[in-house]
């Protein structure tokens, strides 16, 4: 039997019914059997949220783009996605919703007039931009990454893809480190938290 490509099984996990995201076993114990801790990295100290494990799967991975797909079908006109784990999960999403994608990069990385934007570190500051002609007026996105941490890079980017014209429908990531507090720097914003640890 002919196995279905890589986009078929993008928009079946998109038409999957929303009780049934991954085979009724709950989309949250999901993504936590398929995120790994890794101790000190990429410093000592730091506790990385490892998403390898959930890319790996495919079957995983459709049941994630899925829910993601359902919740946003008819909502958005483009799928923003924060470099550089956030490409690997906006870009299949705006395939399963038909429509494009667009990459907020680390500045100097894309070609022709861009806008950038400046956040907070903890020490000193990093910029991220994006092509000033990426959004038709008034267009409406979803900005999507793995992680929200601090929240310093959703508001740049947010910030950014306003400065361009475009309207944040919400902020969607996989997880949020609550511990950490970044939505609060999203106050006034939509944010989609498929899980929080």
């Amino acid at each position: 039997m002919e196995q279905p490509d890589a986009v078929t099984e993008v928009r079946r996990a998109a038409t999957r019914p929303a009780h049934e995201p991954d085979g009724g076993g709950g989309l949250e114990q999901l993504l936590l059997g398929h995120i790994r801790d890794v101790p000190d990295f990429p410093t000592p100290g730091v506790l990385f949220k490892d998403i390898a494990p959930l890319l790996a799967d495919g079957p995983a991975l459709a049941a994630v783009i899925g829910a993601l797909a359902e919740r946003y079908a008819g909502r958005v006109d483009a799928v923003v996605g924060i470099e550089a784990r956030g490409f690997v999960l906006a870009a299949p999403l705006a395939v399963a919703l038909g429509v494009g994608f667009v990459p907020v990069r680390k500045a100097g990385k894309l070609p022709g007039p861009t806008l950038v934007g400046s956040y907070a570190l903890e020490y000193g500051t990093a910029s991220i931009e994006v092509q000033t002609d990426a959004f038709r007026v008034g267009q409406r996105v979803v900005v999507l990454d793995d992680v929200l941490a601090t929240g310093g890079t959703a508001e740049a980017a947010c910030e950014l893809v306003e400065r361009a014209g475009a309207q944040v429908v919400e902020v969607a990531v996989l997880m949020e480190l609550g511990f950490l507090a970044g939505r609060q720097r999203l106050a006034g914003r939509s944010v989609h938290t498929l899980v929080k640890v």
